[in-house]
């Protein structure tokens, strides 16, 4: 278990390297196009780190409020407030908020800025089809993101691909305007070609890889939930039942889809729709559990 956190960790940050790296090449190759210097991207800097900062704060209701959450106390649900109490003493963790959506689909996500000032939300369909050892587990993966500040990371992902297309925007523009004269005196033809190609395909390949490292952090917090519990199995029959679960959650759109325990929509079963997906395939998160055993 400790291998596979170290593996998942490792391949976390490498992923962002990769990206802050290719956002500062683009940079690079504004500054070299336009004649506007660094200035594309303080701009960009700015008006990302201001949209998210916005939703950063907010971001952890906003995402309760959009799936139907409701808070509760433990005389509301001592069963679960237990269950989430027990793990939170383990794990060395504050006491999130309990919130439960009135979903028949077997799902869960945390949200939160910190430990501090964290939730976790349950649906009715996972309690009810859960045994005790398999809500633990997913309860462990949940309070897994929070400990490891997944959400942090989140918004630090969030804030690089706007920063890749609010930079796309301004060289397409530029290139219109201010970019051509300086590329014709320069004889820089070939390397705004380049640049026009690799900045078109800026934005997609920043969600390839924001959603290469959303992947990445759901092992984590598998192999991070497995060690809070002990018992990766029971992680792993979850995993299971929710893999016989074929229907969409009711209430789920594509800004909350990523904070969820599975995919709320459904499990892509081809590379294709794997690559896009912000979930790994359940099937390999069940196997690299079970690997633990």
């Amino acid at each position: 278990m400790y291998n596979q956190i170290d593996s998942n960790k490792r391949k976390s940050f490498v992923l962002i390297f990769i990206f802050v790296t290719f956002i500062v090449g683009i940079g690079y190759l504004l500054s070299r196009i336009l004649t506007y210097g660094y200035a594309p991207m303080i701009i960009a800097a700015f008006i990302s780190l201001l949209m998210v900062g916005i939703s950063y704060l907010a971001g952890d209701k906003i995402a309760l409020a959009a799936s139907g959450a409701h808070v509760i106390k433990k005389e509301n649900s001592p069963y679960v407030y237990n269950l989430v109490e027990n793990l939170c003493i383990t794990a060395g963790l504050p006491m999130p908020e309990i919130h439960i959506i009135n979903d028949p689909a077997p799902n869960a996500f945390a949200a939160g800025q910190s430990p501090k000032n964290s939730s976790i939300a349950l649906t009715t369909g996972l309690i009810e089809t859960m045994e005790r050892h398999e809500l633990e587990g997913v309860i462990a993966h949940e309070l897994s993101h929070i400990k490891n500040y997944d959400v942090r990371l989140a918004t630090l992902v969030v804030v690089l691909v706007g920063m890749l297309s609010i930079l796309s925007d301004m060289f397409l523009r530029g290139s219109m305007f201010g970019g051509r004269r300086r590329n014709n005196e320069n004889g820089g033809g070939v390397l705004a070609v380049i640049g026009i190609v690799l900045i078109i395909l800026s934005p997609l390949i920043g969600k390839l890889i924001q959603l290469a490292i959303s992947r990445k952090r759901e092992f984590l917090a598998d192999a991070s939930g497995a060690l809070l519990t002990r018992y990766p199995e029971g992680l792993a029959g979850a995993l299971e039942k929710i893999c016989k679960y074929k229907q969409p959650m009711l209430r789920v759109n594509s800004a909350t889809a990523h904070l969820f325990f599975a995919n709320p929509y459904f499990s892509a079963k081809n590379f294709l729709g794997g690559l896009f997906s912000t979930h790994p395939p359940l099937e390999a998160r069940v196997k690299a559990l079970r690997e633990m055993i």
